[in-house]
Formats: structure tokens, C-alpha cells, sequence
């Protein structure tokens, strides 16, 4: 009789070495999908973000809320992808933008270039002489200026010595300044002499449907203009 002991059950320590290799490339292939997967799940909505912009929605009008606008303040919003400056001018600024000593320093004080629509070719170039609202973005390079309120009661004399020469390279009290070739403008964004700019700031579509809410972006009733056809921007 053969006395051959039995072979003991196989156990996972007794699994044939052959089957080891089957189990690792399995658990393997089981775990790079899952990588893979968590990987596109992450990258769907980066991806998403790289998308251009829906067109419709990048020429939709932007209302802005101006009721905590304070007088000698300024805010700045997007459209269409440019900075868009909203001055609330003071009476003090108003008073200066009619100084006809300080329209002499200017290169196109009465807005003869195509540089804004046709109800803000104006001294104030601007729906009302509160608010003033141009394109930041200067018409030399394409720098952003920066804004430099007026000192309250800073107003030119009438008839001030030397009127009509080239604006000094010092920021203008009331104005703005670009800050890569020191071109500057008025509180209407218009140039002053002297400046590499050759052309005032753009002033975008836009119209006031109540007294505190500006619309860039769309005429006032009865009012055409279409903002790519401006000389510069």
C-alpha cells in the first residue's frame, strides 16, 4: 500500500507561481484605468476653461451699479474684454473740463477724430457731465493709464500764462497718465499736446436706464453707433 501522504490544499501561499504574473498585470490594469479615468475627470473642466468665450455672451451688455459711486471716484469694469474706466466728475472737474485755457493744451479738444459715438462728441465727451466713461487703454501702445483725482478747488485761471504749450511730463491734478510713455489725458480722456498719444481715449457705447445703472455695450434709444469703427484703440 502506498504510505504517500496526501498534498495539502492549496492555499493563496500555495497558488502556482504560474498565476502570479496573470494576478499583478490584472490589479495593474485594474489601477491605471482607474488613473486614467480620475485623470480625464480632472482635466474635462480644465479643459472647459481653455473654451474661447461664447461670442454672444462677450458682446452682451454689462450694467454697472452707481450708487455707491461717490463724486471724485472712479470704477473700473470689463467689456469686452478691456477696461472700461466710470468717472463720477466733481463740479470741480466739470468747471475744468470748460476751461478754455486748458482746451488750448489739448490735441483734439472737441472730439473731432472718431474716437467716441455721436451723443458724447461733446466738451464733456459723455451722455451727462457726471459721469465720464472711456476705454483705459491708451492710444499710444495700448498701456493702461492711471487716474489722478483733481485737488478740490484746483481750478485753471481763465486766462493762464503760457496756454496752449505742451502739457509738462508732471501728472496733471484731474487727469490721467499713462505709465509707459508719459502720455496724459483730461477728465474727458482727452490727449494734451505733447503726448505720443495721438489720438482721446475711446469712449465705448452705453447708455443710463435709471439714474444709478450704466449699460456699456448699448445705445441709447434712437442712437446708432458701432464701436469698431473708431479710429484707434
Amino acid at each position: 500500500m502506498d504510505k504517500t501522504p496526501p498534498s495539502p490544499p492549496q492555499t493563496p501561499e500555495h497558488t502556482p507561481t504560474g498565476q502570479e504574473p496573470y494576478r499583478r498585470d490584472f490589479l495593474g490594469m485594474v489601477t491605471t484605468a482607474g488613473a486614467v479615468t480620475g485623470a480625464a475627470a480632472c482635466a474635462i473642466p480644465f479643459l472647459e476653461s481653455l473654451k474661447p468665450q461664447d461670442s454672444a455672451s462677450a458682446h452682451a451688455p454689462v450694467d454697472v451699479d452707481l450708487s455707491k459711486l461717490a463724486p471724485g471716484q472712479q470704477t473700473t469694469v470689463v467689456w469686452q474684454g478691456k477696461p472700461v474706466f466710470i468717472l463720477r466728475r466733481t463740479p470741480e472737474d466739470i468747471a475744468k473740463l470748460q476751461n478754455a485755457a486748458q482746451a488750448d493744451t489739448l490735441r483734439d479738444p472737441t472730439s473731432k477724430e472718431h474716437q467716441q459715438p455721436p451723443y458724447a462728441e461733446n466738451w464733456h465727451r459723455s451722455l451727462t457731465p457726471e459721469y465720464g466713461v472711456y476705454v483705459g487703454i491708451c492710444t499710444h501702445l495700448g498701456c493702461v493709464p492711471a487716474y489722478a483725482p483733481a485737488a478740490a478747488g484746483n481750478v485753471p485761471a481763465p486766462a493762464a500764462e503760457g496756454a496752449g504749450k505742451p502739457i509738462s511730463q508732471e501728472t496733471p491734478p484731474g487727469g490721467y497718465a499713462c505709465p509707459c510713455h508719459g502720455s496724459k489725458f483730461d477728465l474727458a480722456g482727452r490727449v494734451f499736446k505733447g503726448a505720443p498719444a495721438p489720438y482721446n481715449l475711446p469712449v465705448p457705447p452705453y447708455f443710463m436706464p435709471t439714474p444709478t445703472t450704466l449699460r456699456l455695450g448699448e445705445n441709447p434709444k434712437g442712437q446708432s453707433f458701432d464701436f469698431s469703427t473708431i479710429v484707434q484703440i
